[in-house]
């Protein structure tokens, strides 16, 4: 199997990088669908109306209706076509910036990704994930090339809710752990191929740097303000964790994290929370030493990421172990899914187990 690396055509970070998007976005179109939420709208829709105007670009701002749906991808794709726009660009959380992507894949234009967020690293990535109305995962989709472009303002992104950039590193955490397991079964990775040195370099800088400033990062972010650490964790959270999940492999913790989508008491909780349960459930599963489970759980407990059940709001009650997170097993092993990756059988009743062990471990950690 070929060695595969990929990602987008450029990545732009820092404070006040939004203010440059047009002349950026000029080498590629002349008009584009703006598509943010009614939030985002307020935030960085006049920034990016002001650059766009400045090098005479039209743009069509339309509403995210919430959902990264089929509907909603086909009704932004019908505005897009029917205003001849001839470029998307995406502004916002990672649901918004799915529904861009494939937008532009559907309609064969150029695409630019403008996180306001830093909670996962889905702006650089060659893929949508596309959930049901409802709530609950779908589908991958899968694009043959990553964005064209993408913009991290990092004055932005530090003024946006703490919450939002914990759960970024919630999902940059598991990459370094996918991609090991991923490498150790030679798997093939969602760019096509076999990891290569860099992707797994990438990955494991992801993971140190998140050790390293995370910590800091999160006081930062706290009180609004871009520091070096807020920079480097913006970075591990897109670019470090979307080049290393997407070229060295997804593997148990998302997969579990699909599982968890089936349980509407955790709709609420943001896609990176429940990735990092999903890396300690992982880990258990790979029987991980002893060091690296603790260094996981400290870190977790520290900036406040969920390390039990009751975190990601699946409360004890009637029945709750035997049928609940049966089912989540049963659906992070359904066919087709990254668990199958690991690099040794698993079966929904080894990961039923390894659930309940991580919740326990995170509960005698928290003792």
């Amino acid at each position: 199997m070929l060695q595969i690396i990929q990602s987008p055509s450029k990545y732009i970070q820092g404070p006040n990088a939004l203010k440059e998007i047009g002349h950026y976005a000029k080498l590629l179109s002349d008009h584009y669908l703006v598509i943010a939420d009614d939030i985002v709208m307020k935030i960085a829709a006049p920034i990016i109306e002001e650059s766009l105007k400045k090098v005479s670009i039209e743009g069509l701002f339309e509403r995210f209706g919430g959902e990264c749906s089929k509907k909603e991808i086909q009704r932004l794709g019908d505005v897009l076509k029917a205003n001849n726009c001839r470029g998307v660009i995406g502004a916002g959380g990672g649901k918004t910036l799915d529904t861009a992507k494939a937008v532009a894949y559907y309609h064969k234009v150029p695409v630019l990704i403008v996180p306001t967020i830093a909670s996962n690293d889905a702006p650089t990535s060659a893929l949508s994930v596309i959930y049901k109305e409802t709530g609950e995962f779908d589908e991958y989709l899968m694009f043959p090339t990553n964005p064209d472009m993408v913009f991290m303002d990092t004055t932005i992104i530090a003024k946006a809710p703490v919450r939002l950039f914990v759960a970024g590193m919630g999902d940059a955490l598991s990459t370094y752990f996918e991609g090991r397991a991923c490498s150790l079964s030679r798997a093939q990775t969602m760019a096509g191929g076999q990891s290569t040195l860099a992707a797994m370099g990438l990955a494991r800088l992801c993971y140190d740097t998140l050790l390293e400033e995370g910590y800091k990062a999160k006081l930062a972010v706290e009180n609004g303000v871009a520091t070096i650490a807020v920079n480097r964790i913006v970075e591990a959270n897109t670019y470090l964790s979307g080049i290393g999940f997407e070229s060295s492999g997804l593997a148990a913790a998302h997969a579990i994290h699909n599982g968890f989508t089936i349980l509407e008491e955790c709709h609420h909780m943001y896609h990176g929370e429940k990735v990092a349960f999903g890396t300690l459930t992982q880990l258990v599963l790979e029987n991980a030493p002893k060091e690296e489970l603790e260094t996981v759980l400290e870190f977790c407990d520290r900036i406040g990421l969920p390390i039990t059940l009751a975190q990601i709001g699946v409360k004890e009650g009637d029945g709750f172990k035997e049928k609940k997170i049966m089912d989540v097993a049963k659906a992070s092993c359904a066919e087709g899914e990254s668990i199958h990756n690991m690099p040794f059988k698993v079966t929904p009743e080894q990961v039923y187990a390894a659930i309940l062990t991580a919740d326990a471990l995170g509960k005698a950690w928290q003792a």
